[in-house]
């Protein structure tokens, strides 16, 4: 309702002001009391200003239940009278030039907002009205033709009519600038602000007569998240003042961080009445969050009450992450200077130097200042005097204002630090240069305007001395200039280029702080260089790298992310890649599986080829085997040349000379046969193997059938030469071992033609070994091949069973059964040892059946033989062979 009454009331100062029917109201009742903090000077143009010189935090929240009670503004900003008195220095500047506006002179008329939006409304209107001042004028000087009060206007008050401005340039608290905005934008007044950065104000259509000089803050919350992302900050305090600075700056943090993985820790909102209760609850969020870094999006005066509340828990080791509202903000390193040593923030770009400002602010005088209520105030608090005549009515500290002493006059501002003079850190200040320039280069423009060619309806130009706001708007938008060499220009939002200084917080030697530039924020660069950070030069609140500050401690290669339900993105569990998985990369969301030839290797971050497995002759095992292998064809081959060499003796002759030396010759060859299952396998080895195993066993057993057949015949004739033994002569014999050979020949031709054995790349048994293994192809056919041998050797079991009550030195059935029986416990342990194993146990487990059945057989049958003719040759004669055993 009150800003309502204030535009109606503007929307009538206006018509007044444009008719020349300005009434008592316009002059002298205006809010109710007389205003005389300001500065006027005149011009053709005069540039309004809107300056926090004065704040107080408030001290409790409106309860609407009775009348507030008025703000008492004790605080005076030292630093904010050097914005103030760097507009008029740029005014000045601007009107001894020749080049800029040589036909217009700029006037200023400046106001305090008290960093109050009622306060600032108050002044904004009377800015744009022309407000008259009462009593006498202090420097107001006409220069040009400008509104003239109308005389029947004077109503019993003594009045100095004032050119209304027609741009202001402030105010510098984001929601103070969107009050005015809402109030003055039915109106088209321009607005240029210095200092406020809230991303709402970009609203061309909500707020379309806004200009700031001042960049957004979607480019400072941009640059946070940078920052944080950049030290690894992933859990992060975020809070701000109740405002709509910090509630947009805060949204827009929350949806920039995501796509960084940064999280908000906590969220939190304060209210601009710090009371005590109000700072427990926020520093009671801070001690119980795990995240040691916070962001603050509040103003310099807040910040004081958090600081001071901090100092009082003794809460310590806070990386503190400044908003460009309070970077350079360094009036509280002197109370809090240990709670924000290493303190990080962005601050607006800094002008190195302004030529002349130095010597503008400090070349004040007593003779000068007592006429200005700013600027005596501050010569008052600065030297703790009292000016003769001085229209300051404020008085700060604890002494009484008029128990000072009168000030000497000899006081000089270059004797002493303040703020005020420190022009160090140009950047606010170089905002407000900036925003003096753009309405004078808008102007500049505006006087340069051709008839006929101008920019508005049908080519008209505006009037310099006399146009519209809108129309000032419209060259305000367009400007395109240099100040100290540095190009400014503006986006369609009224927005500048955004360019930041990362500064830190540091100590020097004598305790004072000392803003150091420790890397920048360039919005007009590529997202990937647009932030540049000088590690080495950054001091921190404890040990000399940056705090951790995570939810989560990052996952390391060999594991993933897996999400908490319900909690932050940041906040996760660190599984281990699955079996065959791998991650090469921290914080992997997923992990890849590995190629089929490759696997993972023991920290499961890369992926490595996979061992290759067979019985190899390089191996222990393989050597073993192979020794005996060849042990066992060289035993074989020795006898069977002793008996080669002892051929005609009776114990040779006696047990079927020919089948021997068959039987001793196959022995040697199944030895042999083992080496075929050494090596790695291929096709065509694999279809040897089997075969080949199976053939040469089918012999020996042969050889041994045929051997018991004859014995067992033999002895059952009665007589020589009977009609049995002629079935059994040598050529039967040898056809006999044939025809059983030839059954297992056939079996392995159906199995080669049918479904041949081949080497294969097994990772069933182990995924991190291929073990290369002769599949069988046909399960039938080598079970066929299996199962013929153990016919074979059931028949000879069986013959020699029937034989081994026959004389003992002549036959060796004995012999046979016994070595029948080692041989079906080999095959027989055999089939389930084999079928258990895997890989090269399984090779080994088939070597070694070969090698202890053949070997059985042979020391079984040709052991005692040996042992008569080597170390028993007295026995082996005739006499001796036809004695029964007793």
């Amino acid at each position: 309702m009150a800003i309502l009454t204030a535009k109606l009331f503007m929307f009538l100062s206006l018509i007044g002001s444009k008719t020349g029917l300005t009434t008592a109201l316009d002059n002298c009742v205006f809010f109710g009391e007389e205003e005389k903090n300001s500065m006027y000077e005149d011009g053709d143009v005069v540039i309004g200003g809107l300056f926090p010189l004065h704040y107080s935090p408030a001290s409790s929240l409106p309860t609407f239940k009775t009348k507030p009670t008025p703000n008492m503004y004790k605080y005076f900003s030292a630093r904010a009278l050097r914005w103030m008195q760097t507009m008029t220095f740029a005014i000045n500047e601007i009107n001894q030039r020749s080049d800029l506006l040589p036909q217009l002179k700029l006037g200023f008329h400046i106001r305090d907002s008290c960093d109050d939006i009622h306060v600032s409304l108050g002044a904004c209107l009377l800015l744009v009205n022309g407000q008259p001042e009462r009593g006498p004028a202090v420097n107001i000087v006409k220069k040009s033709k400008g509104p003239q009060s109308n005389p029947g206007s004077n109503l019993g008050c003594a009045a100095v009519q004032r050119t209304v401005s027609p741009v202001i340039i402030g105010d510098a608290a984001s929601g103070v600038s969107m009050a005015l905005l809402r109030s003055l934008g039915s109106f088209h007044i321009p607005l240029v602000s210095y200092f406020a950065s809230c991303s709402c104000l970009s609203n061309q259509r909500e707020f379309p007569a806004f200009m700031r000089t001042m960049p957004s803050d979607a480019f400072q919350v941009r640059a946070l998240v940078r920052l944080v992302n950049y030290f690894g900050w992933t859990w992060v305090g975020v809070i701000g003042v109740e405002s709509d600075y910090a509630h947009f700056a805060i949204q827009l943090f929350l949806q920039e961080s995501v796509q960084y993985g940064v999280c908000a820790a906590y969220t939190h909102f304060y209210p601009v009445a710090l009371s005590q209760q109000a700072l427990d609850e926020l520093l009671d969020v801070i001690q119980m969050a795990s995240s040691k870094v916070i962001i603050n999006f509040s103003g310099e005066s807040e910040m004081q009450g958090i600081l001071r509340e901090a100092q009082h828990r003794n809460i310590t080791g806070l990386q503190w992450i400044a908003s460009e509202a309070w970077t350079t903000a360094n009036s509280l390193w002197e109370k809090f200077g240990d709670l924000l040593t290493g303190t990080l923030g962005f601050a607006i770009q800094r002008a190195d130097v302004i030529p002349g400002l130095k010597q503008h602010l400090t070349s004040l005088r007593p003779s000068y200042i007592h006429q200005s209520a700013f600027l005596a105030e501050f010569w008052e608090e600065m030297f703790n005097c009292r000016l003769n005549g001085s229209l300051n009515s404020h008085s700060h500290g604890v002494d009484n204002y008029f128990d000072r002493l009168p000030c000497k006059g000899t006081e000089d501002l270059s004797d002493v630090y303040s703020p005020y003079s420190d022009v160090t850190q140009l950047r606010v200040s170089y905002n407000v240069y900036k925003a003096v320039y753009l309405v004078a280069y808008a102007l500049h423009d505006m006087s340069n305007c051709i008839v006929g060619q101008g920019p508005f309806l049908n080519g008209t130009c505006a009037d310099p001395k006399n146009f519209k706001r809108w129309q000032l708007i419209h060259y305000m938008r367009q400007a395109n200039f240099s100040v100290l060499e540095e190009k400014v220009n503006f986006d369609q939002n009224g927005d500048p280029i955004a360019y930041y200084d990362l500064l830190n917080w540091q100590r020097r030697p004598d305790g004072s702080l000392h803003l150091v530039k420790v890397g920048f924020y360039d919005a007009s660069l590529p997202t990937g260089r647009s932030l540049v950070i000088n590690d080495s030069g950054i001091q921190w609140p404890v040990g000399k790298q940056a705090s951790r500050s995570v939810c989560s401690d990052n996952c390391p290669p060999g594991s993933r992310i897996a999400r908490r339900k319900g909690e932050p993105i940041c906040c996760f569990d660190c599984v281990p890649c699955a079996e065959g998985e791998v991650s090469n990369k921290t914080d992997s969301l997923e992990c890849s599986r590995c190629s089929e030839d490759t696997w993972p290797n023991k920290a499961r971050n890369l992926c490595i080829p996979k061992t290759i497995e067979f019985l190899s002759y390089q191996e222990l095992m393989g050597i073993v085997l192979c020794v005996v292998s060849v042990l066992g064809a060289c035993i074989s081959l020795s006898i069977f040349t002793i008996f080669l060499a002892y051929r005609d003796t009776p114990l040779v002759r006696a047990n079927n000379m020919e089948l021997s030396f068959l039987l001793l010759v196959f022995l040697a060859v199944c030895c042999l046969v083992g080496l075929l299952f050494i090596g790695e396998p291929s096709d065509w080895l694999c279809r040897i193997r089997y075969p080949a195993f199976g053939i040469s066993f089918a012999l020996c057993i042969s050889c041994l059938l045929a051997k018991t057949v004859v014995v067992l015949m033999a002895f059952r004739s009665t007589l020589p030469g009977s009609i049995g033994m002629k079935w059994f002569g040598p050529n039967q014999q040898r056809a006999s071992v044939l025809i059983s050979t030839a059954v297992q020949v056939i079996i392995c031709l159906i199995w080669l033609l049918t479904s041949p054995p081949h080497a294969n790349n097994n990772t069933d048994y182990h995924s991190a070994t291929i073990v290369i293994e002769c599949v069988t192809g046909s399960e039938i056919g080598f079970w066929c091949v299996l199962g013929y041998i153990g016919i074979l050797a059931c028949m000879c079991f069986l013959m020699a069973f029937l034989a081994r009550k026959l004389p003992d030195n002549f036959n060796e059935a004995k012999f046979i059964t016994f070595s029948m029986l080692i041989f079906f416990a080999v095959w027989i342990t055999f089939i389930p040892v084999y079928v258990s194993t895997v890989g090269k146990y399984t090779v080994a487990v088939h070597i070694f059946a070969i090698l202890a059945s053949s070997l059985g057989l042979l020391f079984c049958i040709f052991a005692p033989k040996c042992y008569i003719i080597i170390l028993k040759p007295e026995k082996n004669n005739k006499k001796n062979m036809m004695q029964r055993g007793k």
